[in-house]
């Protein structure tokens, strides 16, 4: 019975081309991509040589195979996709931005994310200043109203009070802004009781928000939410704002204090449009910490 020698009849892979290698029958090499088997004994025959090898795959070229995408992906950040033809190349878009489908039939895209609340500004300052002012910041061409979000620590017997701006300029007549609301406070012990409403058709020459300063200072803390609407309709109205409060003071005594305001104002000067807003003291002390958010509502 004859004997076969398996080694001899299968393939034998000898891994990249070399020109030094000696190469003998179903030796199988990779040259440039694809892959050959040598069908005649030689040494230094390129793969591609014909008369000493065959080849037995291809390589696909400018990646369009998903092997070799070196040609197609050049900088850092680039990503790959098919378009009607094949494989193609997306560059990096601008920080920020995010990948997004344009449907059946397209290619995809590098955009900007949209969203209807809009951060405008966000500051966080231990500052010791009288007043923080965001000039510029409003534009009722884009934004149905506005979202306020305020925490802050004041001195003793201190306020919140705010002013619409025009520009750089305090918009601070002495009965442009008209108050409805009311004011409720109470010991922690239930020892000091009180709510109290307050209508201010007169006009004051500016919006106070909390309209209740503790005696010390020590602890107060103070968080308020404001709402801000555009231009009406009425433009005898020209700004609308609604203010909620709360505050604490836990100075000590017979127990902490507690205070909640909910007032809104109305801005009867339409003649000077407002654009900014600016946060100020009511006793020109300084703040001890402030923190603002401000969102704009897209229309």
């Amino acid at each position: 019975m004859a004997t076969v020698n398996l080694g001899s009849i299968k393939f034998k892979w000898k891994g990249t081309y070399n020109g030094a290698t000696a190469y003998t029958v179903d030796d199988v090499v990779e040259y440039n991509g694809s892959s050959y088997i040598c069908i005649l004994a030689s040494t230094g025959n390129l793969p591609t040589n014909a008369t000493y090898f065959e080849q037995m795959s291809s390589a696909g070229t400018n990646g369009t195979d998903g092997t070799d995408l070196t040609t197609t992906l050049t900088t850092q950040g680039d990503i790959v996709y098919r378009d009607g033809s094949g494989l193609q190349r997306l560059g990096a878009g601008t920080s920020g931005q995010v990948l997004q489908t344009n449907g059946t039939g397209a290619n995809p895209s590098w955009g900007t994310v949209s969203s209807d609340l809009v951060l405008l500004n966000h500051t966080d300052s231990t500052s010791a200043v009288s007043s923080h002012t965001f000039q510029s910041i409003f534009d009722d061409t884009v934004y149905a109203g506005y979202k306020i979000f305020l925490q802050y620590e004041l001195p003793t017997d201190a306020t919140i009070i705010a002013y619409w701006l025009n520009g750089s300029t305090q918009l601070a007549g002495s009965t442009d802004y008209r108050r409805a609301g009311y004011e409720g406070y109470r010991r922690e012990d239930n020892s000091d009781l009180n709510v109290g409403a307050n209508a201010d058709g007169d006009g004051r020459d500016s919006m106070n928000l909390n309209a209740w300063g503790f005696s010390d200072a020590t602890g107060n803390m103070y968080f308020t939410e404001g709402q801000i609407f555009g231009a009406l309709q009425d433009t005898s109205i020209y700004k609308c704002a609604v203010w909620d409060s709360m505050q604490r003071d836990n100075s000590g005594g017979v127990g902490d204090y507690f205070a909640s305001t909910n007032a809104a104002f109305t801005y009867i000067n339409y003649s000077q449009s407002v654009d900014g807003i600016q946060f100020a003291t009511s006793n020109s002390s300084n703040f001890e910490r402030f923190k603002c958010s401000i969102y704009g509502l897209k229309k």
